[in-house]
C-alpha cells in the first residue's frame, strides 16, 4: 500500500477501528495523526497504536496528504469550515459520516475538493468490516485505489455507482450489525428465561451466527434462501421455527426497519 500522511479528524470508535486495522496491516504509525477534543480518547490511541495525536485539527490537516473526516454529522459543518482556510488542492478528503452529501462538503469548504464518501461498519475494528465507497466526479484512479486500500485494512469494500446508493449501504451494512446483535440478544434472553446458563447460551448463539455467515460467504453459488431450505427438513424443528417467523411477518419487519433506516439517512442529508 502507498503510505501517505493521514489525519483523522475525530477519534471515536470508527477512527479507532480503522487506525487499528491500518497499524495491524503494517501501516507506519508515525504517518497517522488523530485529533480530538477529548484527551482520554487520544491517550488510548497513542498508547495502543503509537500514532500521533493532538487537539489541533488545523495543524494536523495542513501537514496531511489525506484528511479523514470522522466526526458526527451535526459537527461536520463547523469542523469543515474551520479547515476551509487550508489549501486543499493537493489533498484527498475521505469522510466516514452518514448523511452528509458531497454538495454539502463543497459548500462547507468553499473551494474545489477531491472527496470520497465511505460508509464503514464497526466490525472494521476486528478485520471483518464492510465499507461502501462513492467517489466525487474528478477523483483520480490513484486516489480511489488509495482510499480502497485504506478501508480494506479493516475488511471488504464495495464501490457504488450513485451517491444515493450509500443510503442502502447504511441499511445493509453500516447499521446491520446491530440488527444481528438484537437477534442474538433475543435468542440468549429466551434461553436464560428457560433456565440455561447465560455463558452457554451465548456460546451457542455466537458460534451458530458465525457459522451461518461463513456458510453464506463460502457458498456464493447458493442463495441465502437455498441455504435456509437445505437445513429445513419438512415437519422438523427448524421448519416449525421458520413458520413462526413467517407468521410474525419477519420479512415485513425487516423491510420496514431497512426502509426507516434509509429514510433517516435521507433526512440527515437534508438536515446537515
Amino acid at each position: 500500500m502507498t503510505q501517505k500522511k493521514l489525519c483523522f479528524i475525530g477519534a471515536g470508535n470508527m477512527t479507532r477501528s480503522i487506525t487499528s486495522g491500518l497499524v495491524k496491516s503494517g501501516y507506519d504509525a508515525a504517518l497517522i495523526h488523530a485529533t480530538n477534543p477529548s484527551a482520554a480518547k487520544l491517550d488510548v490511541l497513542k498508547a495502543e497504536l503509537g500514532i500521533k495525536v493532538s487537539h489541533d485539527n488545523f495543524a494536523a490537516a495542513t501537514q496531511a496528504d489525506v484528511i479523514i473526516l470522522a466526526v458526527k454529522p451535526q459537527l461536520m459543518q463547523q469542523v469543515c469550515e474551520a479547515l476551509s482556510a487550508i489549501d486543499l488542492s493537493g489533498k484527498l478528503l475521505i469522510t466516514i459520516a452518514a448523511g452528509v452529501t458531497i454538495n454539502r462538503y463543497q459548500e462547507y469548504f468553499r473551494q474545489p475538493i477531491k472527496l470520497i464518501r465511505t460508509m464503514p461498519n464497526t466490525p472494521t475494528q476486528i478485520g471483518y468490516g464492510m465499507t461502501g465507497l462513492y467517489a466525487q466526479a474528478g477523483v483520480c484512479d490513484a486516489d480511489k485505489l488509495l482510499c480502497e486500500q485504506l478501508m480494506k485494512s479493516g475488511g471488504e469494500v464495495v464501490w457504488v455507482e450513485q451517491e444515493d446508493d450509500l443510503n442502502q449501504v447504511i441499511a445493509l451494512a453500516g447499521s446491520s450489525p446491530a440488527y444481528f446483535f438484537l437477534m442474538m440478544e433475543a435468542m440468549i434472553d429466551v434461553a436464560k428465561q428457560d433456565g440455561m446458563d447465560e455463558h452457554i447460551a451465548r456460546q451457542l448463539v455466537q458460534q451458530a451466527a458465525l457459522g451461518a455467515a461463513a456458510m453464506v460467504k463460502q457458498n456464493p453459488q447458493l442463495s441465502a434462501a437455498q441455504l435456509r431450505e437445505n437445513v429445513t427438513s419438512k415437519g422438523g424443528t427448524t421448519a416449525q421455527a421458520i413458520a413462526a417467523f413467517e407468521q410474525a411477518d419477519l420479512r415485513g419487519i425487516v423491510k420496514t426497519a431497512m426502509s426507516d433506516c434509509v429514510a433517516r439517512a435521507q433526512e440527515m442529508a437534508k438536515q446537515f
